[in-house]
């Protein structure tokens, strides 16, 4: 289960957010999807190997900041350390899902 919350969008789109644990394994991370509703938002995520991931509620939507930086990604689909940290920008969401390179 995860913190988060929806916007809908004037076209009908929305914009969904989420604060779930970081797989890295400190604190947590801030995610950002844009998808035209809230289903297929959250099977964007599970398709990428979210899969423990459910929106119940609206307690934490996107500010209007969260909203313009993935809309302005060509995914639509974000990330950035929770909480935020003062100006670390967006991430591609492959850079916190791309394995870790092997220790040597």
């Amino acid at each position: 289960m995860a913190n988060g919350g929806f916007t809908k969008l004037p076209g009908g789109s929305v914009v969904v957010a989420l604060t779930l644990p970081s797989p890295l394994g400190e604190g947590g991370v801030r995610v950002l999807v844009h998808a035209v509703n809230r289903q297929r938002a959250l099977t964007r995520l599970r398709n990428l190997g979210l899969r423990a991931i459910y929106l119940r509620g609206n307690m934490a939507p996107p500010t209007p900041d969260e909203v313009t930086a993935v809309l302005h990604h060509p995914d639509g689909l974000v990330w950035r350390t929770a909480p935020d940290r003062g100006g670390e920008l967006w991430h591609p969401i492959a850079a916190l899902l791309r394995p870790s390179a092997p220790a040597s």
